[in-house]
């Protein structure tokens, strides 16, 4: 296996590729104990303070490219052999903490509804939740992605209208694997409201008992991500990884 190495944010980077896509793992100047690691599932270099922090204090980060961020199942099938690919061949821990911002946190959610074994916490901000919100705009958003959506997807509208496989329907997979997540959304989210997304999933966690924190920040957009102080964030990686 090829690897380069360079250098992000001052921390050593490693490219590489597994199973024909591209990888980047981020290496901590001293792990911590038991090989922690972050799986941040879409836009790498995007709001990346929270995962500096957590480099910082000895995790690592790795990332898979996609082969859209629409999250067609065979992105999802793959993420389970990349976690043991980081296992062998780096000695990273069998769990991780997955980062999903935006569409990235479809990808968490579809993910650890469906390989929960690999997931140890979840960390969703502004995530797309709901696919007649975002991309097709039927509600109080204003950005209709639809023809990307269709043309990676394959699927139209008028398929969407009785689709049953958003991600707000992994729910009940969520919480039955008792992962615990901490949502951050703006709550004026113009993009990916929050009323429409991240609502409904933190509403049934809470009517269920579902271990799941919310941080909503007043007046909030879609970007940025992240908060001007992430310790919250950190603090809640740290206390369930």
């Amino acid at each position: 296996m090829d690897v380069v190495a360079s250098e992000w944010n001052g921390f050593r980077r490693l490219d590489f590729k597994f199973e024909g896509r591209d990888c980047i793992l981020i290496c901590p100047e001293k792990a911590c104990d038991g090989n922690k690691w972050l799986y941040k599932t879409e836009y790498f270099d995007a709001f990346p303070a929270t995962e500096i922090e957590m480099l910082k204090k000895g995790y690592h980060l790795a990332h898979m490219k996609n082969t859209t961020r629409m999250c067609p199942e065979n992105d999802t099938d793959m993420r389970p052999m990349f976690c043991e690919f980081l296992t062998k061949k780096f000695g990273l821990n069998t769990k991780c903490a997955l980062v999903g911002m935006s569409c990235g946190g479809m990808q968490a959610v579809y993910f650890a509804a469906k390989y929960p074994q690999y997931v140890a916490a979840i960390y969703l901000d502004a995530p797309v939740m709901n696919y007649l919100s975002w991309p097709f705009a039927l509600g109080v958003g204003q950005d209709d992605s639809s023809k990307e959506f269709t043309d990676n997807m394959g699927l139209t509208l008028a398929q969407m209208i009785n689709f049953r496989n958003h991600p707000i329907d992994q729910k009940q997979k969520l919480l039955e694997a008792n992962i615990p997540i901490m949502l951050v959304s703006g709550d004026s989210d113009t993009v990916v409201p929050f009323c429409e997304n991240g609502q409904l999933l933190y509403d049934y966690f809470k009517a269920n008992n579902g271990k799941i924190e919310l941080i909503l920040k007043p007046g909030g957009d879609h970007h940025p991500h992240g908060l001007t102080d992430n310790s919250p964030i950190i603090e809640f990686i740290q206390k369930y990884y």
